[in-house]
C-alpha cells in the first residue's frame, strides 16, 4: 500500500520538481558516502526503487552528469561572484582562488565523488564509475573562465585564443594544486591562495582592461 501510494504521488509531481528532489537525495548520499555512493543507496534515500530512479535520469551516467552539472553550476556562479566583487584586481584574483578551494574543502566527499576514480575495482560495480568524467567538468570550467577573461582583459591580437589558454591553464593549476592540498594539507588555505596568486600575478598585473568590458 505504501509503495503504491508513493508511486502515485511521484507521478503527480511535476517532472522538474521530482528531478530536483531526487538530486537532493543523491547529494545527501554523496555527502555521506563519497565515492562509495551507490544507486541502491540513492534510491533508498529517495524512498523509491532503482527503476524509478533510472526513469528520471536514463542510467547511472545520466544521474552522475546531472549531479556534476548541479555542482559545477553552483561553483561557476560563486566564482563569477568573486570576480565581480568590488575590490582591486589582486584581491579579486585571490578571492576567486579562495572560492574554489573553500568549495572543495567544504564538501570533500562531493569533490572526491566527482573527481576521483574508484580506488577499488568493486566500487564502480556499486553503481557509479566515479571520477571518470572529471575531464568534461574541468573543460567546461576552463571554457567559462576563458570567456570571462576574454570579456574583461585586453590581450591584443589573438586575444580570444589567449584567453582560452589562460582559462584552461588556471583551472588546471587550481585543480592540481587543490587536489594535492586537500589530500595532504601541507599549508593553510590562505597560504596556498597567496602562492597561486603570485604565479598568476605577473602577466595579469600588466594586462589592461578591455575598454568595452566590465573590468577585471
Amino acid at each position: 500500500m505504501t509503495t503504491t501510494h508513493r508511486s502515485t504521488t511521484d507521478q503527480q509531481k511535476p517532472a522538474d520538481q521530482r528531478r530536483r528532489e531526487l538530486l537532493e537525495a543523491a547529494d545527501r548520499v554523496v555527502l555521506r558516502d563519497g565515492p562509495q555512493a551507490s544507486m541502491n543507496a540513492i534510491a533508498a534515500e529517495a524512498g523509491i526503487t532503482k527503476p524509478i530512479l533510472y526513469r528520471h535520469f536514463g542510467d547511472k551516467g545520466g544521474l552522475y552528469r546531472a549531479l556534476a552539472t548541479r555542482h559545477t553550476d553552483a561553483l561557476l556562479s560563486a566564482l563569477r561572484a568573486a570576480l565581480d566583487a568590488p575590490a582591486d584586481r589582486r584581491q579579486r584574483v585571490e578571492s576567486t582562488l579562495d572560492t574554489y578551494l573553500a568549495s572543495i574543502e567544504a564538501m570533500p566527499q562531493v569533490y572526491r565523488f566527482l573527481m576521483h576514480p574508484a580506488e577499488e575495482p568493486h566500487q564502480a560495480e556499486q553503481g557509479f564509475d566515479v571520477g571518470r568524467h572529471s575531464a568534461p567538468l574541468l573543460r567546461r570550467m576552463g571554457e567559462e573562465l576563458g570567456q570571462v577573461i576574454a570579456e574583461r582583459i585586453d590581450l591584443g591580437p589573438g586575444g580570444e585564443a589567449q584567453a582560452r589558454i589562460w582559462g584552461h591553464g588556471i583551472v588546471g593549476m587550481m585543480h592540481a594544486a587543490g587536489d594535492w592540498w586537500l589530500g595532504e594539507r601541507p599549508c593553510s588555505r590562505a597560504e596556498l591562495v597567496r602562492s597561486l596568486a603570485d604565479i598568476l600575478w605577473g602577466r595579469l598585473a600588466m594586462a589592461d582592461d578591455r575598454a568595452d568590458g566590465p573590468g577585471f
